[in-house]
């Protein structure tokens, strides 16, 4: 069974002490959602909402994707999977106040936990969120801006990149330029998926 793996793994992540962020969680945060997905999103690492409850995506970028799966795509959030490829919360210099992605080497100890997440859902579909797990999971070194939109592939699944969340909220937030590319590139991933928008969103 898939949850079954998926909850041995999860047991082995959160007695992790492959890097520095180790040191200073609160909790291990996994991922959670629906172990039989058919999409699979991928962000970069768990703020300080996500470090306290141990849940990802329920600071207020995780409230704006919320949003996006629940009142665009029309899907309860429980139907997809929600990742980070870092499981414990990067922050500058390790003082637990600012956030930041994660470094090569977090990156490098803790991406086996993703991969492995990946190999057990067998997602038909991979959103990857921001820079972080766009260039891990495709072995690139260009940008998000450049990369968003376009398909691409990760061992045989679609891959489809688009912002952050977290960088729609900090350039203009909800009916910005930013969230309309959001949206967009999240209709080609529904109709990849043969999934009918539930709701025509009209931009103001």
């Amino acid at each position: 069974m898939k949850s079954e793996k998926l909850e041995e793994l999860k047991k082995i992540a959160e007695s992790c002490t492959k890097c520095k962020l180790s040191t200073t969680r609160t909790k291990v945060v996994f991922g959670e959602g629906n172990p039989e997905a058919e999409l699979l999103f991928i962000g970069e690492g768990p703020g300080k909402q996500e470090d306290m409850t141990g849940r990802p995506f329920v600071g207020r970028a995780g409230e704006l994707l919320t949003r996006l799966i629940e009142k665009a795509m029309g899907v309860p959030r429980s139907k997809v999977y929600i990742a980070n490829i870092a499981k414990c919360r990067p922050t500058e210099n390790l003082q637990m106040e600012k956030d930041r992605a994660p470094d090569l080497e977090e990156v490098t100890a803790c991406s086996p936990y993703l991969i492995r997440q990946i190999e057990i859902i067998q997602p038909k579909v991979i959103v990857t969120l921001g820079n972080p797990s766009t260039k891990f999971l495709l072995k690139t070194q260009e940008g998000i801006t450049k990369l968003r939109g376009n398909w691409a592939n990760y061992n045989g699944i679609p891959v489809m990149p688009t912002y952050h969340p977290s960088y729609v909220i900090r350039n203009g937030g909800e009916n910005s330029n930013v969230q309309k590319e959001v949206w967009s590139d999240l209709l080609k991933v529904m109709e990849k998926l043969n999934w009918e928008p539930k709701v025509k969103i009209k931009w103001k």
